[in-house]
C-alpha cells in the first residue's frame, strides 16, 4: 500500500462533519458509561454477586454475536450517520425505561439484563458505523490525527461519564438514568446532521458471501488479523472494569462516588495520551510500540489488582488507560488504512465483534473467575495473561512487529 503522507498541522475539528461526529461521540459514550456505573452499582446492590456483575457483560455481548454480520453490510450500503443516530435513539429509550422502572419500583435484575441486551444490540450497529465514518470525514493524510481526536472524545466521555454517573447515582438512580437518556438523544441529533461527501458506494446484492466477506478479507491480511486478535485476547484476559464495584465497596471502602472515580481513571490517562498523540502523531517503530504498550497494560493491571490504596489504584488505572489509547490509535489506523471504503463497514463490524468479545465477554470472564478464585487473584491472572499474549503474538505475527510507519 502507498505511504500516507504525514498529516499537516490542520486542526481536524475545522471539518464540520468531524466536529459533529466528535461531539456526538462524547455525548453517546459519556451517557453509556454514566449508565454503566449506575447499572453496575444497582445490580451489585441487588445481588451482592461478582458473577452477576460479569453477567452484565455477557448479556450485552450476546446480541453482538448475532448481529455483527448484519451490521457490517448495512454500514456499507446505507447512510452510516443515520444508522448511528437511530441507534442512539434506542440507547436513550433504554435509559429512560431504566429511570421509569426505578421510580415505579418494578425494576428487577431480570428487567435490567433485558434492557442491557437491547443496549448491546444497538451498539452492535452503532460501533461499526461510527468507526467506518471516520475515514470519510477528513482527508486521508489526517486520519491518524483524526483517530487520536476520536480517541480523545471517547476518553473525555469515559472521564466525565463515570464520575458524573457516580455523583448523580448518589442523588438518585433516576437522576443518573434520566441524564443519560438526554445525552443519548442529543448525540442522536448531532449524528443526524453529519453529511459525508463521497462517491456513492455500489450496492452489491446481499448474499451469504457478502455478509461474511469481511472474514475472508481479514484472513488474507496477516497484519489486520494480528492487530484485531491481539486486542481480542489481551483485553479479554486483562479486563478488570467489571470488578470495580467490588474494589470500590469491599477493598477500597468507598461509595458510588469512588466507583465513578475508579471508572474515570483509565479515561483520564487515556485522554492525556490521546491529546499528546493528536499533536505528536506516532512516526516510527509502530509495531514494536503496539506490543510494548500491550505489555504495559498487563503490568498496570497487576499493580491495580494488588493495590489497597485508592490513589495507587487510580494511578494504575490511568497508566492502563494511557497504554490502551496508544494501542487503539495504532490498531484503528492500521486497519482503516489497509481497508477500502467499500469494505470498511464489514471490517469495522468484525472489529466491533472482537472489541465486544474482549470487553463484554472479558467482563463475564472476570466475574466468573472472581467467583471461582476471588477478586484479586482474578485480576492478577488477567494481567499476567495479557503480558503472555503480547509475547506470543510477537512471535506469531512478525510482520506486525516489524511495521515502522502507519502508512506501510
Amino acid at each position: 500500500m502507498r505511504d500516507v503522507p504525514s498529516a499537516p498541522v490542520e486542526p481536524v475539528l475545522r471539518h464540520r462533519a468531524f466536529a459533529l461526529f466528535w461531539f456526538a461521540r462524547v455525548g453517546s459514550t459519556g451517557a453509556y458509561h454514566m449508565q454503566a456505573v449506575a447499572i453496575g452499582w444497582q445490580v451489585y446492590a441487588l445481588t451482592d454477586s461478582a458473577l452477576a456483575l460479569g453477567l452484565i457483560g455477557l448479556v450485552q455481548f450476546l446480541p453482538v454475536i448475532v448481529l455483527t454480520f448484519v451490521a457490517g453490510p448495512l454500514a456499507d450500503r446505507f447512510d452510516r450517520a443515520r444508522i448511528a443516530s437511530l441507534c442512539q435513539i434506542v440507547h436513550g429509550a433504554c435509559a429512560a425505561l431504566l429511570a421509569v422502572g426505578t421510580v415505579g419500583g418494578w425494576l428487577t435484575v431480570g428487567h435490567i439484563f433485558a434492557l442491557v441486551a437491547v443496549v448491546g444490540a444497538a451498539r452492535a450497529f452503532e460501533s461499526p458505523t461510527m468507526a467506518a465514518l471516520v475515514p470519510g470525514l477528513v482527508p486521508p493524510a489526517l486520519l491518524p490525527r483524526a483517530t487520536a481526536w476520536s480517541a480523545s472524545a471517547n476518553q473525555t466521555a469515559q472521564i466525565v461519564g463515570p464520575a458524573l454517573g457516580g455523583l448523580l447515582y448518589g442523588i438518585g438512580p433516576m437522576v443518573a438514568f434520566t441524564t443519560a437518556a438526554g445525552l443519548f438523544w442529543s448525540a442522536s441529533a448531532l449524528s443526524a446532521l453529519i453529511r459525508v461527501e463521497r462517491a456513492v458506494r455500489p450496492r452489491e446484492p446481499v448474499t451469504l458471501k457478502s455478509l461474511f466477506s469481511g472474514i475472508g478479507f481479514v484472513r488474507r491480511r496477516p497484519i489486520v488479523l494480528g492487530t484485531l486478535s491481539l486486542d481480542l485476547f489481551a483485553v479479554l484476559l486483562g479486563g478488570a472494569v467489571a470488578l470495580l464495584p467490588i474494589y470500590a465497596r469491599d477493598i477500597l471502602h468507598t461509595g458510588p462516588w469512588g466507583l465513578g472515580v475508579l471508572r474515570a481513571s483509565p479515561a483520564l490517562g487515556a485522554l492525556a495520551m490521546s491529546v499528546w498523540l493528536a499533536n505528536h502523531p506516532l512516526q516510527r517503530r509502530v509495531g514494536r510500540t503496539l506490543f510494548a504498550v500491550t505489555i504495559l497494560f498487563g503490568v498496570a493491571t497487576v499493580v491495580f489488582g494488588v493495590s489497597t490504596s485508592l490513589p495507587l489504584s487510580m494511578a494504575a488505572l490511568a497508566t492502563l488507560g494511557a497504554a490502551d489509547v496508544v494501542s487503539v490509535v495504532i490498531r484503528f489506523s492500521l486497519v482503516q488504512l489497509q481497508t477500502p471504503d467499500a469494505m470498511r463497514g464489514r471490517v469495522s463490524a468484525l472489529n466491533a465483534l472482537f472489541v465486544g468479545t474482549s470487553n463484554q465477554l472479558g467482563d463475564f470472564e472476570s466475574g466468573a473467575t472472581a467467583a471461582l478464585f476471588g477478586t484479586v487473584p482474578a485480576v492478577l491472572l488477567g494481567g499476567i495473561g495479557t503480558i503472555l499474549v503480547a509475547l506470543i503474538w510477537m512471535r506469531l505475527f512478525p510482520d506486525l512487529r516489524r511495521i515502522d510507519r502507519l502508512g506501510e
